[in-house]
């Protein structure tokens, strides 16, 4: 039960920390993370970083893309200021820096335990999966697209693209008839700047995953350059797997129902849950 609550209080720093970026894309700054980590010298930390990225770069993935430099100027006395080092980091370099940092520090033991727990989460069979709830699939599925969208932005960014708004509606419109994501959100009846994908069911969320990884994959195939490629691109995917749709006389995802709750408010409720039993 001990360990329970410190992972309960670990996972809570890490989330506190966390950054959303205007792509909605998570990242977290390393000179926070320090802190939560117990790390007192940024020297000590950065050679963990250091050993980080060594890590990232043998597992074949690209260590600049999960590593990302974001050095700023701080107020050093007098009206001076001098350049900080710092990173945004993804939570795959999180990961990677939890499993190089100093295991006898308690908090990196209980971070190293909180990411073996993260990711069996993930490690689900399909037997496993068809066990699961309705809002349960939501919540697998929600993941799944939130790191796939993740992977996607950076290969899109590769490919020249700079206005993410109109690539990811090039996407949705190809995939939903013509429909932005602010006509999928008034459809829905969603509030101002609510998250379309928290707000749909696991068969919607599995068609956009679809339409997420295929643009990805094309993208990489053909050596897309231009923005407007990539858009011509996203849009076409998302159209092809419409059709798809319609040839096996499946549901249209803009008429698929639009669950009661959304996946903010399930955790929301969850989290009250957890806290009155832990309460008691």
């Amino acid at each position: 039960m001990m360990l329970l609550k410190e992972l309960d209080k670990t996972n809570k720093s890490f989330e506190d920390i966390k950054h959303v970026d205007e792509n909605g894309v998570e990242f977290w700054y390393a000179r926070e993370l320090q802190n939560v980590l117990n790390y007192t010298e940024w020297r000590k930390f950065n050679d963990v970083i250091e050993k980080a990225k060594t890590a990232c770069e043998n597992s074949n993935c690209n260590a600049l893309e999960h590593f990302v430099g974001s050095d700023k100027m701080v107020k050093i006395g007098s009206g001076a200021e001098r350049k900080q080092k710092d990173y945004k980091l993804s939570r795959y370099a999180c990961y990677l820096i939890a499993q190089n940092g100093d295991s006898r520090k308690k908090v990196i033991a209980l971070t190293q335990t909180y990411f073996a727990v993260q990711t069996r989460k993930q490690e689900i069979t399909e037997k496993e999966y068809t066990m699961l709830t309705e809002d349960e699939k939501r919540f697998y599925q929600r993941d799944l697209t939130r790191k796939g969208n993740y992977s996607l932005n950076q290969t899109a960014k590769k490919a020249g693209v700079k206005n993410f708004d109109k690539f990811h509606n090039s996407g949705y419109k190809g995939l939903y008839n013509g429909e932005t994501a602010d006509d999928i959100a008034k459809r829905k009846g969603l509030r101002y700047r609510e998250d379309i994908l928290d707000n749909m069911g696991s068969d919607e969320l599995i068609a956009n995953l679809f339409r997420i990884s295929q643009t990805e994959q094309k993208l990489k195939k053909d050596n897309i350059q231009t923005e407007k490629e990539a858009n011509k691109t996203h849009y076409n995917i998302g159209k092809n797997i419409r059709e798809v749709i319609a040839k096996n006389g499946g549901t249209m995802p803009e008429d698929l129902p639009t669950p009661e709750k959304s996946l903010k408010q399930l955790e929301k409720e969850n989290n009250k849950s957890l806290k009155m039993i832990k309460n008691r």
